[in-house]
């Protein structure tokens, strides 16, 4: 189903993803991954025993790091009947994974004026003006409710998969006649594949020129996506993945559906060459910084994808760390489910399911990495073993969270800091502490506090940088002659930012 996400891929690439911005060059080499054989092996693995315990007969995935694919390979066949191998070329439906290419393309026409996500979508689709909401007091279904999921309307998988040729007029139809709610608008997330098909109709109707041709000018053509697009017939035989249902212990055939007026659901072919293009630039939009933001859509706008609506779920880890890993925070960003992990940080991710067709895609923003996977069985969306092989790269010790920036203000008061503990004086740093430091200790009190701890730790190398957790605050350790000391340093909002808080422990593990 366009929506279900489920989990586990033999052909190495020959095609460096330059990152966004950059030329894209088939180099003849797959660029290194910074990890080892063996644990390259190990994702191989995973991937592939998912593939032959699904009766999947196709499939191929994908890592991307630092604005490359850096590892791919693929397993089985695209074609069962002519045997064709998967490579990376091979073209695959996507189905919901389409819906990030929806937002973006909404996010695209906000930021160029053409539409607020506030507005209420009647604004731009006349058909729903007429509607009857569920009860009296329902807000209208603004243009955010439909990215976040949050319009009211009943999930519809399976149901919307199988919309996805409906023609436009018969979609004008079905709007102009009014839909059933299940619950008032703005009330609780519940997945559905029309509010993205309504948000096809808004990118249409905003950008007067078909939906799927915006998405090819405004992210497709300049990310280079020369493969990918909505028109599958129009996608040359030989490089398509057929989509196949395991019934009756055999694979069958499944009809393969035309670009509708659902296409902006889930209706989008792409190649894992391709793919990898887009996974890159949508990493490089992290972290924020200075520069040129030459992108099709502004980096600030890409990391909207992660801003939920608030209906936050607690979930379980996909995969087979799921049982002993710590339940995540998860909420609908805008075209991707958002979580935050205790292990891996911040995680975007979707899967897609479709008649003949499974996905996932997993973006560790922290990290500057993103795995995903493509598979030719309806509704196998690999979403476990994805997972699985993030973990794997984890517990190689590979995943490694980009350094960020020492701003110039929290440099000068961790440097005031180092003065305070050798001393053991708040005072002995000059001008550096805010008004309300004194009042909530004073100094007496920090120089018996500092004078204790100093005491049962020896003397501290104190020459270690500070991990920044904003430009205004940040944790350190210090290694001591009998133990560490770990402290956390935090600035007041002042014009001069000056030190509000200051906390030294001995460090327990």
């Amino acid at each position: 189903m366009a929506g279900i996400h489920r989990r586990r891929i033999v052909t190495t690439i020959a095609t460096a993803v330059a990152i966004f911005g950059a030329s894209v060059a088939a180099s003849g080499q797959q660029a290194p991954l910074s990890a080892d054989a063996a644990t390259l092996a190990e994702i191989d693995r995973v991937m592939e025993n998912y593939r032959l315990d699904e009766h999947i007969p196709g499939m191929v995935w994908g890592v991307v790091q630092d604005g490359r694919l850096v590892h791919a390979k693929g397993a089985g066949v695209q074609d069962v009947q002519a045997k064709r191998p998967v490579t990376s070329e091979t073209l695959f439906r996507i189905a919901s994974m389409t819906k990030s290419f929806t937002a973006l393309s909404i996010l695209k026409l906000r930021d160029e004026g053409k539409l607020s996500l506030d507005a209420p979508a009647d604004t731009y689709v006349p058909e729903l003006r007429g509607w009857k909401y569920p009860t009296e007091d329902s807000p209208k279904i603004r243009v955010r409710d439909l990215l976040t999921h949050t319009a009211g309307f009943v999930t519809d998988d399976p149901w919307g998969d199988r919309q996805t040729p409906l023609p436009e007029d018969e979609f004008t139809r079905l709007l102009s006649r009014g839909v059933p709610f299940t619950r008032t608008p703005a009330m609780a997330m519940e997945y559905s594949n029309l509010g993205y098909a309504l948000l096809g109709r808004i990118v249409a109707n905003v950008s007067r020129q078909p939906y799927k041709d915006y998405v090819q000018r405004t992210l497709l053509d300049p990310l280079g996506m020369t493969s990918t697009g909505y028109d599958v017939a129009a996608a040359p035989a030989e490089r398509r993945a057929l989509g196949y249902r395991w019934q009756d212990d055999a694979w069958k055939l499944e009809p393969t559906m035309a670009h509708g007026a659902f296409g902006a659901m889930g209706g989008l072919q792409t190649s894992a060459a391709d793919y990898a293009k887009y996974v890159a630039f949508l990493l490089s939009a992290w972290p924020s910084r200075d520069g040129a933001d030459t992108g099709p859509v502004r980096r600030s706008s890409v990391r909207e994808l992660s801003q939920g609506a608030n209906f936050a779920s607690v979930r379980s880890r996909p995969g087979s760390s799921g049982p002993e890993a710590c339940r995540g925070a998860s909420t609908y960003g805008m075209g991707m489910y958002a979580v935050t992990d205790c292990e891996l940080g911040l995680t975007l991710n979707h899967g897609g399911g479709y008649p003949g067709y499974g996905s996932h895609v997993l973006i560790l923003p922290e990290y500057g990495v993103g795995i995903f996977a493509l598979a030719n069985r309806t509704y196998a969306g690999p979403r476990a073993p994805v997972w699985d092989a993030a973990v794997v790269l984890l517990r190689a010790g590979y995943l490694k969270t980009r350094s960020a920036a020492i701003a110039p203000a929290l440099a000068t008061a961790y440097a005031a800091v180092r003065t305070i503990f050798t001393s053991g004086s708040v005072t002995s740093a000059g001008d550096v502490l805010a008004m309300n430091f004194l009042m909530d200790r004073d100094a007496e009190h920090w120089a018996r506090d500092l004078s204790a701890l100093k005491a049962q730790v020896g003397a501290c190398d104190t020459a270690s940088a500070i991990v920044p957790s904003g430009a205004l605050s940040g944790d350190f350790t210090w290694r001591c002659a009998h133990g560490r000391v770990a402290g956390r340093l935090l600035l007041a909002p002042t014009t001069t930012p000056r030190i509000q808080a200051l906390s030294f422990d001995r460090a327990t593990h």
